[in-house]
């Protein structure tokens, strides 16, 4: 019989990049791009926090939202579509449950990331999606993560989350 922990172990699905969404600075629009590097310590290369290029002790190094919480948002927020671009999360995932998967490790590409948690609405998304979209997008905001190794990411490539290690008694 499974036990709780082991209930909670992050699944090993596979997903996929869908979107990579970055932006210069807080209030800049957000643009899509084709690849990034995501950089140990800082973010992704392309993003505000890797045009800085300072260590950033922020739990909100990359944010993730999955693609299939869009057409959700959309209804709640009583809107046609979503488009990513407006929700200003950085990459955008598909067919893997972000949700499941806090304190996990993923190969994102090249990439190591570790989500840490959820990544909370803000104001923003009533001017970005419409009035309603900040309530639409509580509980599908997506998850943030702190990037443990650097490497390439582009649209397309493989996102996995990795084996946990035992604890050590």
């Amino acid at each position: 019989m499974k036990t709780i922990r082991d209930l909670n172990a992050p699944p090993h699905v596979v997903g996929r990049i869908e979107a990579i969404i970055v932006r210069g600075y807080p209030r800049a629009p957000a643009r899509r791009i084709e690849a990034t590097v995501a950089l140990a310590g800082i973010g992704l290369a392309d993003d505000r926090l890797g045009q800085r290029g300072e260590a950033e002790l922020s739990t909100r190094q990359v944010t993730l939202v999955q693609l299939e919480h869009l057409p959700v948002i959309a209804q709640l927020a009583r809107v046609a579509e979503v488009d990513p671009v407006k929700l200003r999360r950085n990459l955008v995932v598909s067919g893997i449950n972000l949700l499941a998967l806090k304190n996990a490790k993923l190969q994102v590409g090249d990439a190591v990331l570790q989500i840490v948690g959820p990544c909370a609405p803000c104001s923003r998304m009533e001017e970005e999606v419409g009035p309603g979209a900040y309530a639409a997008m509580r509980g599908h905001g997506g998850m943030t993560a702190r990037v443990l190794t650097s490497g390439a990411i582009r649209v397309g490539d493989v996102v996995r989350a990795l084996p946990s290690l035992p604890d050590k008694a």
